[in-house]
């Protein structure tokens, strides 16, 4: 344990420590743990070394700045940014490895700002010696902007090398000064071949397993099906299946009794928040009615608050459908008070219904377009003044001013549409809207441009 801060790493979430038992200095902090029997599978199966490395190959290329972190000769501070199980806390425990360097952990958990200047303060000293200290912050992005600030001083003079790991996207949860002074790299979920390599090397490794298990094909099927990229999940899957079998087999019965559920990840205040809903929108925009449920049975599933979905679907209506199909804003303002007065879970089919008839609805952008054009036109200051037979002429002494003096009631013609100005001056003979030839806007455009004809005596 480094000294000077071993108080700090009693209080960690001993990934990389164990109070009280000493740890070989050449095979890194993470090692008593991972060669105890009794510790976690997950735990024991974490990588050794960069070649054990199973995923993430995109940021462990030779000479890539992971790597050289990893290997002792890099010089950049970085927050690794991405879905649980994926690798973050393999590639902190790797760093903590690295020659020629202390490696101190904090966890956001249970570190404040005290705690933070402490570790920095004897990275200081060690600077002195000609000592580079490292320093592991997990969950950083529970740090609050105190802590954060703490924090930017000595990342920028190189006093430590920091290592954020996060689940939540670096732009909505870090400090921007900290941020740029960081390289955020993202790791990607693990493909379901990912998935498989690792299950297979706990088969068989001393490390797990030990071949002592027999593991059907449909079982590792059915593990990597509901790990969804997590190699965490995976392997306390496998654990708990092979914990529960009385012959030494595993089935996907047995997985399944073990097991209760797929994992959802989705985070309501990260995000995979922005990443699911943008992705329901871009699949009711596209009309893939399907993709559409999905996300929204993913929000369902993971806790959404049902009226912020609600709160979309109406945007969509007017947004991405508008007049092609009038009907689906009705559709969706109904499945919002259906939310509103009903709640869970029965809302959920009127929210499903929506989703529904907004996906498959003709799409038409033109009311967004519309109402972008004469809104570019107000703020380039085309906002003349008031026709005057269009001004209020109620009040004592408006008809002195000439205020709806010579206003055409349209009502006393035979259509119910007369020739008269209604625009400023300024934006006589401007078209904002431009019905499309979708749904409902294939009816409507041809009587759009005999509106304006009339209206524009023409």
């Amino acid at each position: 344990m480094s000294e000077g801060v071993g108080t700090l790493l009693d209080v960690s979430d001993q990934l990389f420590d164990v109070p009280g038992e000493p740890v070989e200095p050449d095979r890194g902090l993470d090692a008593v743990v991972r060669r105890d029997p009794g510790a976690p599978l997950a735990v024991r199966m974490r990588p050794a070394s960069l070649d054990e490395v199973i995923g993430q190959q995109h940021l462990l290329g030779p000479g890539s700045p992971l790597r050289r972190l990893v290997e002792g000769s890099g010089a950049a501070s970085v927050l690794l940014y991405g879905p649980p199980g994926t690798g973050k806390t393999t590639l902190a425990s790797l760093l903590s490895q690295a020659t020629g360097r202390r490696f101190e952990a904090l966890s956001a958990l249970s570190a404040g700002v005290k705690e933070v200047r402490a570790v920095i303060e004897v990275a200081r000293r060690r600077l002195t010696v000609g000592e580079q200290t490292v320093l592991f912050i997990d969950e950083v992005h529970r740090f609050s902007k105190t802590q954060q600030d703490a924090l930017l001083a000595a990342v920028e003079n190189r006093i430590v090398l920091l290592v954020g790991a996060t689940t939540e996207n670096p732009s909505f949860s870090v400090v921007s000064p900290l941020l740029s002074r960081s390289l955020v790299l993202q790791l990607q979920s693990l493909t379901a071949e990912d998935i498989r390599a690792v299950l297979d090397r706990a088969i068989a490794d001393p490390r797990g397993l030990d071949g002592d298990y027999t593991v059907t094909d449909e079982a590792l099927d059915h593990i990597v099906r509901i790990a969804g990229g997590d190699a965490r999940r995976a392997l306390t899957a496998l654990e708990a299946s092979a914990e529960s079998s009385l012959d030494g087999t595993v089935d996907v019965e047995l997985v399944e009794a073990s097991v209760d559920k797929a994992a959802v990840r989705y985070d309501r205040a990260g995000d995979q928040h922005y990443d699911v809903i943008s992705a329901f929108i871009k699949s009711l925009r596209g009309s893939d009615v399907d993709a559409a449920l999905h996300y929204l049975a993913r929000m369902l599933t993971a806790g959404e608050d049902p009226r912020f979905i609600a709160r979309r679907l109406m945007i969509q209506a007017s947004e991405d459908v508008g007049m092609a199909d009038p009907t689906a804003l009705q559709t969706a303002t109904a499945a919002a008070q259906v939310v509103q007065l009903v709640g869970l879970p029965e809302a959920q089919l009127a929210l499903a219904q929506a989703t529904i008839h907004v996906a498959t609805a003709p799409k038409s952008g033109a009311v967004t377009t519309a109402l972008a054009a004469a809104m570019s036109d107000i703020t380039a200051g085309k906002a003349g003044a008031v026709p005057p037979h269009l001004r209020d002429g109620h009040y004592t002494g408006a008809a002195a001013l000439g205020n709806a003096k010579g206003y055409r009631f349209p009502h006393k013609s035979r259509d119910g549409v007369l020739a008269q100005q209604y625009p400023p001056d300024e934006l006589v003979g401007a078209d904002y809207y431009e019905p499309t030839d979708h749904g409902f806007e294939r009816d409507l455009g041809p009587r759009v441009g005999k509106l304006r004809r009339i209206v524009r005596g023409k």
